[in-house]
């Protein structure tokens, strides 16, 4: 059972998974509170600190939170789930063959694909900036640790990376505790500082975000480029919900996560309408002299966690983006016997760790670190909502003119949210859109690749009913076992089986043609995983089909199908793989880089007797050049 399952209905289960929720998914948006304010009042592109200013921020701050992460996310956006799992390739792989616009499927499937491109991104920002933020709280009273804070933060990060080995189901059971005493103590820091200023409780009315545009015209734009620093980690929250389910998440939102931000943002808005010089470390200046390197300690805590969401977030993208066919074959690690959506990626953990590193050594700041992060978050918005629109449509049937105007309001948010980061482009917002950019390139020709590598082999493959003619007028000299021929072309003979008979000039008793392949949802039911059809003389065509979110197992599926007539003896059987060497070449198909590319992809790629469980004694690898 899935988290989502388990964690839907009134189960024993749902405090447990709320914890580890907190922990987990709310990381992220939960140590936003330590720059962003900051971000708003101080640095070059800060306001002066004044009443009209403080309340009109604290007001963007908390309708940011209202509109984009309670109504959005929590309300809308977790409806659009594939099976219980969450993420913007489960999103676009619910979007129909044939929507609306008549040739707009392809192009919202390419807008999806940049948008996880892009939320890559994000995992490789999010712990640099986390931990960054928290780090530098130990020079809010004196410049002495300046000298030692990007190496402090470069051994954080590699005991994180480090850390991830050992599952989410762990991680969240340590980190779920720790975040609720954090989300705890930033709201009674709050609290303390709201009594002596309560005059900020009026930013609850919109009124005061109104005036604050209206004053400052124009360049009041740019305060949002910091305040969408408050509503980072939605997109992660949405990719986690497979490994959670809805209802953990929800709860967890509206009972600790929501209510400690506001009142820890009001916290920080009263300081600096009390000692506006405060702007330069609002946060940590929340508290006396004696309580920073405690604060320090659990905001360090916090930030570590922080980084968690996008981290798990960017395994289970990759487990969906390798079962849809835009990522080469990796290893996957199931961390947990009970939740399936607990998953480790090596290969990516310390890509990841390494990217983060170089940034913190390259940024050396969180302020610095503002508008990459920025960009990052709005731009993968964006695209979640043009997708949303989609699904609202046809699939919840809504009406056109009521799903044009939720649309409508959220494109608004999220476009003036990034027009606002992109204004800081040259400031380090090139950064997301290199790395998206980066990762959509290498997904697209791994996509591109494997689908021209199928049309060089479809075209040279010999028809099943040749083949059976050709074997009925000479028949070859047949020994005993099964041969089981794994092929990705259903409708021809698979060339390991053409060489063998070619070559070996002999037949098993049995012959398997196999093909393994990807439905778009995160889990396929039992009895429609399997179809067996018989072509005659001993030779079965088999097909596996499994969701995006499941890993194949092709032996315990053939056990499975002896019940619907696969005439086999598992103890006899041989899998004869066809080992692909791409040879690069001047034909129209790709680009000779990308060619190149995809070379590369598919030689380090895990090899598919692991991918498929395969016995590793009882596989045989033919060689098959194919011309790209």
């Amino acid at each position: 059972m899935t988290a989502a399952r388990s964690g839907a209905a009134g189960s024993p289960r749902l405090f447990p998974l709320t914890l580890t929720a907190i922990g987990v998914v709310y990381g992220d948006i939960g140590t936003s509170p330590l720059y962003t304010i900051r971000e708003c009042f101080y640095g070059p592109h800060g306001f002066a600190p004044t009443q009209e200013n403080v309340l009109g921020v604290l007001s963007l701050v908390v309708y940011s939170l209202v509109l984009i992460i309670s109504i959005k996310y929590i309300a809308i956006v977790m409806r659009a789930d594939n099976q219980g799992e969450g993420g913007i390739l489960a999103l676009t792989s619910l979007i129909p063959s044939r929507t609306v616009v008549a040739g707009a499927a392809p192009v919202l499937v390419l807008l999806g694909v940049f948008g996880a491109s892009m939320l890559y991104g994000e995992g490789i920002i999010t712990p640099a900036i986390s931990v960054l933020s928290a780090v530098e709280g130990l020079q809010a009273e004196t410049p002495l640790f300046e000298p030692y804070l990007v190496p402090i933060a470069v051994v954080i990060l590699v005991v994180l990376f480090v850390f991830q080995q050992f599952g989410t189901h762990r991680v969240g059971g340590l980190f779920g505790p720790i975040m609720l005493v954090w989300f705890v103590t930033i709201g009674v820091l709050g609290i303390v500082w709201i009594v002596r200023a309560p005059v900020v409780l009026t930013a609850l009315n919109p009124l005061h975000a109104v005036t604050f545009f209206r004053v400052h015209g124009g360049p009041g734009v740019l305060v949002l480029g910091a305040v969408v620093l408050a509503v980072t980690g939605a997109e992660a929250l949405y990719v986690d919900m497979g490994h959670f389910g809805k209802r953990p998440i929800r709860l967890a939102w509206f009972t600790i996560v929501f209510p400690a931000l506001v009142l820890n943002y009001f916290g920080q808005g009263a300081l600096l309408l009390i000692d506006g010089a405060a702007a330069r470390q609002p946060f940590f200046l929340l508290v006396p002299a004696w309580g920073l390197l405690p604060l320090v300690a659990i905001a360090t805590a916090a930030a570590i966690i922080a980084s968690q969401a996008l981290i798990s977030g960017a395994f289970s993208l990759t487990q969906q983006a390798i079962q849809l066919g835009y990522a080469p074959r990796l290893d996957i690690e199931h961390t947990s016997s009970h939740e399936m959506g607990q998953v480790y990626v090596p290969q990516v953990n310390w890509a990841l760790m390494i990217s983060t590193i170089l940034i913190v050594i390259g940024f050396g700041s969180s302020s610095a670190l503002a508008a990459a992060y920025g960009i990052a978050v709005t731009m993968t918005m964006v695209i979640t909502a043009l997708l949303l629109h989609v699904i609202a449509v046809e699939r919840w049937k809504w009406p056109q003119p009521l799903a044009l105007a939720i649309t409508f309001v959220f494109l608004t948010i999220d476009l003036t949210f990034f027009g606002a980061n992109l204004l800081k482009l040259f400031q380090g917002g090139w950064l997301p859109i290199l790395i998206g950019a980066c990762i959509f390139t290498v997904m697209m020709t791994w996509k591109t690749g494997r689908r021209v590598v199928a049309e060089r082999l479809v075209a040279r493959a010999i028809p099943i009913d040749h083949f059976l003619e050709v074997i009925t007028a000479a028949p070859p000299l047949r020994v005993p076992g099964t041969a089981v021929f794994m092929t990705a072309q259903p409708r021809g003979i698979p060339p390991a089986l053409a060489h063998n008979l070619r070559h070996n000039k002999m037949l098993h008793d049995h012959v398997v043609l196999l093909t393994v392949s990807t439905a778009p949802v995160p889990h396929v039911a039992d009895d429609e995983r399997i179809t067996v059809d018989s072509l005659g003389f001993g030779i079965f065509s088999v097909r596996l089909v499994y969701g995006f979110m499941e890993d194949p197992h092709v032996p315990n599926a053939l056990h499975a199908a002896r019940a619907l007539g696969l005439d086999i003896d598992p103890t006899d059987i041989t899998y004869f793989l066809g080992r692909e060497t791409i040879l690069v070449t001047g034909r129209r198909g790709m680009a000779r880089w990308r060619e190149k590319l995809f070379v590369v992809m598919t030689r380090n790629a895990v090899r598919a007797t692991a991918f498929f469980r395969l016995p590793p004694e009882r596989v045989v690898e033919l060689g098959v050049q194919v011309e790209i």
